[in-house]
């Protein structure tokens, strides 16, 4: 089980927030909102936040943005995860991704499932990692995005939650990048 290793110093990350909406403004966001309120609470830097329309290119330029931007660690997405013709985020940010976080979309399912049944098989909850910055898509209901948060995320993004976290293995995330190809190695 979890636990939080008290010898540790908390470390902030900058987290930005991305509200995926047709009828959204920042007045009437309350799962955004909901979000930056825990992040900001758990001692993390919220670096930037925007609503934008559910538009597979116009997610891309600001998920994009973010991933260029050294100073965002982390993306939180919430809305346009589930079916309708309309929901695209898993369409505009999943192609973004380098590696993909399978283990997110399995934990929060689980999560969601104790909380209101079968039903949380109408969400796409998705994650994974561009350009060294992590990207995690949430449902649209200030509800899934406390579960998502508070059962998740709250840990993986604290440096002291043992045993192990995302923000340790932080450093090496484009180590890849940054690694010249071997020499005389054949496919």
């Amino acid at each position: 089980m979890a636990s939080i290793d008290e010898s540790k110093q908390f470390i902030p990350l900058n987290i930005a927030v991305l509200t995926v909406s047709d009828t959204r403004v920042l007045a009437d966001d309350k799962s955004g909102q909901t979000l930056v309120d825990r992040l900001t609470a758990a001692g993390h830097q919220l670096a930037a936040r925007d609503i934008v329309t559910d538009d597979v290119e116009a997610i891309r330029a600001i998920i994009r943005r973010w991933i260029a931007d050294s100073g965002v660690d982390v993306v939180i997405t919430t809305g346009g995860t589930g079916f309708t013709g309309r929901d695209v985020t898993p369409e505009a940010v999943e192609p973004l991704f380098e590696k993909r976080m399978d283990g997110f979309s399995i934990a929060f399912h689980m999560l969601s499932h104790a909380k209101i049944g079968a039903s949380t098989i109408q969400s796409r909850a998705t994650a994974g990692v561009a350009g060294a910055t992590y990207i995690f898509c949430l449902p649209g209901s200030p509800g899934a995005c406390r579960d998502g948060w508070d059962g998740i995320l709250a840990a993986q993004l604290d440096y002291r939650t043992r045993p192990c976290n995302f923000v340790e293995i932080m450093p090496r995330l484009d180590e890849h990048l940054r690694r010249p190809k071997a020499q005389g190695a054949t496919v």
